[in-house]
């Protein structure tokens, strides 16, 4: 579908959605008005900036017409012809902020807040130091994006590591800034475990999950296994003294999730409640995808986590993003959250992506 076709077809939305809102009967249904406010509050920004930009086409047309009758005297088709000089550059701004804005508005979840899960994976105790490593780079970057940063729950090994860690980014486009780093992170370098210098190979996985709102995913009771066990680990006195720690089985799909975190056994079972209701979501949503997909030979920014995205080679300083074969030689600044750049790529990559898709 064109740019100009899908603008269109957006600014109608918005009108639809504007109607449907008015209706009397609109406020007796709590979630869909949440639902349809969401959306229109997502797409009316881009009906804005198209009627701007038809304002311009608009002066454009007028323009020209002008110069067209050729009426006018030297001196002032001297000005009208630097004017049109002027809105043709506006225009061609216009129209990459247009593609930029349709694209980002048109993602269902770019105003979500976000759940991201960080696992160790292979490489034993170095395995679960990068962990760490990568919870301190997302913690500076959403701090650098004015994001909010909530520990959710968290496993600690004993030497910093992290075996786990689960924890929420809220804020304006948390999602559209960290979607991009679901998958299997590799890192290079000699681990401060290694007596030898030799440089090892370990990988951690990470998900980035939309959150969602208990309107939007019906989680039916029937359908949970809860168990409440004593908490492990770091917590406090509490510690295998009470039983805090919630574990909530999710039956028609099998997803398991537990926390620890708090020394209340209701706020455990709230946050574990929490990432239930994102990874369903998830899971639904990637269903949809790919009966939308399945005649796509690839996914568009589609955050697959089955294969290795990214890998961060300390010897050489150097990182490099495996989806869009970008390196940067930059790894001190990049771990210290700078991930502008990449984001930055990562984003244009998946616009000539969509673009090209339609």
């Amino acid at each position: 579908m064109r740019i100009r076709e899908r603008l269109e077809k957006t600014e109608a939305r918005c009108a639809e959605l504007e109607s449907l809102l008015a209706r009397p009967e609109a406020a007796k249904d709590t979630a869909q008005l949440q639902r349809l406010s969401k959306e229109l509050a997502r797409l009316r920004p881009v009906t804005e900036g198209f009627r701007r930009y038809r304002k311009l086409e608009r002066e454009m047309a007028e323009l020209k017409t002008n110069l067209a009758q050729g009426r006018e005297d030297p001196a002032m088709r001297s000005l009208i012809e630097e004017e049109v000089r002027t809105i043709d550059e506006e225009l061609k701004k216009a129209s990459v902020r247009l593609e930029d804005m349709l694209l980002e508005g048109c993602e269902p979840d770019a105003a979500r807040d976000v759940i991201v899960e960080i696992r160790a994976g292979t490489g034993g105790e170095e395995a679960a130091l990068f962990a760490a490593d990568l919870f301190r780079m997302y913690s500076q970057f959403a701090a650098e994006n004015g994001l909010k940063s909530e520990v959710i729950d968290m496993s600690p090994t004993g030497i910093g590591g992290l075996k786990e860690i689960v924890f929420g980014v809220s804020g304006d486009r948390a999602y559209t800034l960290l979607k991009y780093e679901s998958g299997i992170h590799r890192v290079q370098r000699v681990p401060k475990t290694e007596a030898s210098g030799r440089i090892h190979t370990s990988a951690v996985t990470v998900a980035v999950l939309p959150e969602a709102d208990e309107a939007e995913v019906d989680v039916k009771p029937d359908d949970l296994k809860i168990d409440v066990y004593r908490a492990s680990g770091a917590g406090g006195q509490h510690v295998n003294k009470t039983e805090s720690a919630v574990r909530i089985t999710h039956l028609p799909t099998g997803f398991v999730v537990a926390c620890q975190d708090e020394r209340s056994q209701h706020k455990n079972k709230a946050k574990a409640m929490r990432i239930l209701r994102a990874k369903l979501y998830e899971f639904q949503k990637a269903k949809h995808d790919a009966a939308i997909a399945q005649n796509r030979k690839e996914q568009v920014g589609s955050g697959d986590r089955s294969g290795k995205i990214r890998t961060y080679n300390y010897p050489d300083q150097r990182v490099t993003d495996h989806r869009i074969g970008l390196t940067l030689h930059d790894l001190s600044n990049i771990m210290e959250g700078k991930l502008g750049p990449i984001v930055k790529a990562l984003a244009e990559d998946e616009k000539v992506r969509k673009l090209a898709a339609g």
